[in-house]
This record gives structure tokens, sequence and C-alpha cells, in this order.
């Protein structure tokens, strides 16, 4: 049976210990509340180079080769990701060696060398010019759909940065950073697996307990509120169009957050889902077809994700336009929502197997104050009707929730009837 305690240290440090004694493994993680939304506009992607920094070594790994070497020694590879909200290094250890892991973490966050600066911005650059086209245009339809959703707010940049961004940072910034995010009130350690959690909470105490800060600051709230449809389009020389439809969403503690979970594997849910079956199996003008949930402290976001050629870009927003208007005013049938909402359930109780998805439940939840078992998402899921999908999905799917981005090839005439069937979105509403 799996079991969950926690600890917070005096200096505001929160420790969570997953035990999961059935398992050969554990997984170590060090969550940050910083991330691209902390960015100030001047220094975007900071949060994100500054992770990658932490890897060139520290006062005791004079490299990242023997950081490395020191985290394949206790069976681990440790890695990290930057989003929005946060800043999180992990890496999957034996669990007799998870002490040795705290360890290796202290060493990395609370005494980094950052040495190394220019490689690593030459480093990012490149990962940066991956979304730039020749004419030094975005073309990440991710970046772009952000931009429309919340501009002028650091959810609408770029987690990576930009080019002259990236060029200016300098170790003052990085410093500057570290003391004002990089602090225990702002942070959780979590291990999950198979574990003593006495020793883990031990280990963090000897390991983490000299750390100090000042609380950090909390990011700006965004203020601003859609009221009417937004598209962009973006000359690209591919041989699709890369589309996404993005609308704003609801809040991470909204209580419709689970109906859009379920709304997300209606339309994208795997083969037998809407989308999937309307614009592959029956129109073939798409190879697949996703869709991606965002929440955030005040607010989110529903994208809906696909490439197809460009001549088929009216039929494939019409496509989606059409089914998720469905969603907004009829009822879903009994036979779909039980068949995805089964579906759900099996995926909840795979992910009691799961070390990352695990630390992600009890050490990001406990971060987000939003902790919730598999049981409580369960009997929520269960409880939800199909009139809540519509109401819900009338809320989401609203025209003035729409964006609309378009990367590649399409021509001028295709642009003018998109344009025009956005703005008929809103007929019958």
């Amino acid at each position: 049976m799996l079991s969950c305690s926690t600890k917070t240290l005096a200096n505001g440090l929160r420790l969570v210990a997953v035990d999961m004694p059935h398992l050969h493994s554990a997984e170590l993680a060090v969550y940050l509340k910083a991330g691209g939304r902390n960015d100030p506009p001047e220094k975007a992607g900071i949060s994100h180079f500054l992770e990658h920094m932490l890897f060139r070594g520290s006062r005791e790994f004079a490299s990242n080769l023997e950081l490395e070497i020191a985290f394949e020694a206790i069976g681990g590879s440790v890695n990290a990701a930057t989003d929005e909200e946060t800043t999180c290094y992990f890496s999957r250890v034996h669990p007799d060696q998870i002490p040795e892991g705290v360890r290796l973490f202290s060493s990395m966050l609370l005494s980094p060398s950052l040495e190394g600066i220019e490689i690593e911005k030459r480093i990012i650059t490149e990962e940066a010019l991956e979304d730039i086209n020749e004419r030094g245009e975005e073309t990440n339809t991710s970046n772009l759909a952000s931009r429309l959703l919340w501009p002028g707010h650091p959810l609408g940049m770029p987690t990576i940065g930009y080019l002259d961004t990236i060029k200016g940072f300098t170790e003052t910034d990085l410093r500057a950073y570290l003391a004002e995010n990089y602090v225990p009130g702002n942070a959780l350690i979590v291990a999950a697996g198979k574990l003593d959690s006495e020793h883990f909470f031990s280990a963090c105490a000897e390991h983490f307990a000299g750390w100090s800060g000042a609380p950090a600051k909390e990011p700006v709230p965004v203020a601003e509120v859609q009221d009417a449809p937004r598209s962009l389009f973006v000359k690209d020389s591919d041989s699709q169009v890369n589309l996404q439809i993005a609308f704003r969403g609801f809040a991470r503690r909204d209580p419709r957050i689970m109906g859009l979970r379920l709304i997300r594997r209606i339309l994208c849910g795997g083969g037998s889902s809407r989308l999937h079956l309307a614009l592959r199996e029956k129109l073939g003008i798409v190879y697949s077809v996703d869709a991606s949930l965002s929440a955030y402290e005040e607010t989110g976001a529903f994208a809906i994700e696909l490439a197809t050629a460009p001549e088929n870009l009216l039929l494939a927003v019409s496509e989606v336009l059409r089914e998720v208007k469905s969603l907004a005013f009829e009822d879903v049938g009994d036979a779909e929502l039980e068949r995805i909402k089964a579906g759900y359930f099996y995926d909840l109780e795979y992910s009691a197997d799961s070390t990352y998805e695990m630390q992600v439940r009890y050490g990001w939840g406990e971060l987000m104050s939003l902790v919730r078992s598999i049981e409580e998402d369960r009997i929520e899921a269960g409880r939800i009707s199909a009139a809540e999908i519509r109401e819900s999905s009338r809320a989401l799917f609203d025209p003035q929730n729409l964006n609309l981005v378009a990367v590649g090839p399409w021509k001028a005439p295709s642009r003018r009837a998109v344009e025009k069937l956005v703005k008929e979105y809103h007929r019958g509403w």
C-alpha cells in the first residue's frame, strides 16, 4: 500500500515521502516554485538558463561530467525541467542511495559554480533557433498561442527566452535570481518509491537545514481579460501548416478542471476520440491530433494541436470548431462518457506503479497546496455528468476565449477563409 508523509524543516523547506514498498527503485525531485512567469521581461528565459547552469558543476564537482558520474554511481541519471510556474530537478536512484542523492542535489542547488556561461549561451541559443525561421520569426505554435492568450504578461513569453535576452545573461543576474527564488520557503523535496521516510527526512535535514533566504516574491497576476477571438498567421517554409487552436481556460483550483480532463479525452484521448476519428479516420487530413490542458494559479488554457497540408487548413479548422461546439451544446452519450471515464480510471490505477507520477502527484501537489489522492480523483471524475461536461464546454469554448495560430506555407485565400470562420464561430452561441 502506498503511504505519504510530510515534514517541514525549521527554515520552511517542505519534505514529502511517498513510500511504495512493492517497488525496487526510488525517485528524488527538488521543486522550486519559480518558472518562466517569474522572469522579468528584460531577462526572459533566466529561469530556464539557470536550470541549465546548475548542471555545470558546483563547489564539490568541477564539471557537469563529474556531477553526471556521481549520479550514475547511485543508479541515477539527473535531469531537470522548467515550465511556466516551476523548476524541477529529478533523478531515479537506488533506494539504498537516497541519502546520497539528497546530498548531490544539495551540492547542485546550494553551491553552484556557475562557470561556463558563454558555452551555455551558445547551447541554449541553438535550442531557441529551432523555433525561429529564416526571417527571424517565432514558429513554435505553443509560444505564439501563449502570446495571444496572455499578451504583455510573462506567461506570454517563451520559457526559453529570446535571443537577445539569452545573450545578455551575466553571473550577477544568475546569482540575484538564485538569491530571490531559490530559497527554502519556495522549495520542496520529494522522494517516491521504496524508502524509509525517516532516513529521507534526516538526510534532507543534514544537507539542507543550513539553507536560508527571504520569502520569494509572488509573480505578477494576469489582469487582462480576453473578450474576442484572436488569430495569428506566420509564414514558414514547411510542407505542412502547424495549427494550434487554444482557448483561455480555468485556474488550477477551478472545480471544472476535472471536467476538462475528461473533455480532453473525449476530443483527443486515443483511437476512439472524436477528433482522431473525424480528422484522421474519416477525412484523412492529419497523421495525429492532440490536446493539452494547462492550469495556473489564476488562469489556464486548453489547446488542440495538429499539422495538415496547406490545402486542408480550412477543413481542419472547421472540423475542430464543429466538434468543440457540439460538446458545448449537446450532451455526451452515456456509453461514450462511461468509456472515457473507464479509461481515465485505468490510467489512475496505472499511475500507482510510477515513481515519477507519484512524486508529481504528492510533491508538485504539496508545492501548489493541491494534494489529491488517486481515490479522490476517481470519485470526483465518477460523479461528473453529461450536463456538467456540456456546461464546462460551453464556458471553455466560448468564442471570446478562442485563439488560433497557423504556421507554415498557408495561402492568402485560405487565411482569409479561416479568419472569416473564426469571426463567424460565435453564431448560434
